[in-house]
């Protein structure tokens, strides 16, 4: 299993490496945002573990523009932004799981472990038909670029259709 690991703080970094490695799993490490967007984007991983306060581009960031980009990877978000406010935001921009450092390894793995059992999605949050995207999570319908504002009902007839 592979595994992209983005985080800025390198001895946190190495620790993790070491831990997953010691379990059979593959890591690349992404030491800023710019970086591991770029790997998520062109590579593929079985799960991304990513930092939310990141240099040159913050992971809420990078989680937006993968789920904008139909990529369903799991993610969990590891940081140390600890308030309720920012967990239910992590969630409800597409994140699989979110941990507050400080952390405990073994419980890191067994949450892995536990998105991985259940295996990827079947069907992606982001709808596509021609240039029309509905993201089922942000409940955005854009064509093309530009945002379509619609009302609770449009948007589930919509879905539904």
């Amino acid at each position: 299993m592979r595994i992209l690991l983005v985080e800025d703080d390198r001895d946190v970094a190495r620790f993790i490496k070491k831990g997953l490695k010691e379990n059979s799993f593959s890591v690349d490490i992404a030491e800023n945002g710019e970086e591991g967007l770029y790997l998520a984007t062109q590579e593929e991983y079985d799960l991304i573990i990513l930092d939310i306060m990141l240099p040159l581009l913050n992971g809420d960031k990078i989680l937006h523009h993968l789920r904008k980009a139909g990529k369903d990877t799991p993610v969990i978000f590891l940081t140390a932004k600890d308030s309720v406010k920012n967990i239910v935001n992590g969630l409800n921009l597409g994140a699989d799981d979110y941990i507050v450092k400080p952390f405990s390894f073994h419980e890191l793995l067994a949450r892995i472990r536990a998105i991985l059992r259940r295996g990827k999605k079947v069907l992606s949050p982001v709808l596509k038909v021609a240039d029309l995207t509905l993201n089922q999570i942000t409940r955005e319908v854009r064509r093309g670029d530009s945002l379509i504002d619609l009302t609770p009902k449009e948007y589930a007839l919509l879905e539904y259709f």
